[in-house]
């Protein structure tokens, strides 16, 4: 198993569903970025991990990684909504997955 794959399965085995409610702290504190529901979450982390700055900056400038804004924040606390968490430090990357049913 080669380093990328073995910090892939690591990171994927750290990522968890949590209430944004427990998350405001760190939204507070501004390490929270969200990551567009269309991406892989784990790849994101990835990319950040391995410090992969082309990749990090163009997601950055797509809107597709960003800080959560206040009114996100606001809406996703009234909706209690859960996201898809991951950190890679000092960040917390945070997903809201739409499940087409």
């Amino acid at each position: 198993m080669s380093n990328n794959d073995h910090l892939r399965t690591k990171i994927n085995l750290e990522t968890a569903s949590f209430p944004w409610s427990e998350l405001l702290r760190h939204f507070a504190g501004g390490t929270v970025l969200v990551v567009a529901g269309e991406l892989d979450l784990v790849e994101v982390a990835l990319h950040m991990a391995e410090d992969r700055a082309e990749q990090i900056a163009a997601l950055l400038n797509s809107g597709q990684l960003a800080r959560v804004s206040d009114a996100q924040a606001s809406e996703w606390l009234e909706q209690d909504r859960q996201l898809w968490t991951v950190v890679v430090k000092p960040w917390i990357l945070v997903q809201h997955r739409v499940d087409h049913a």
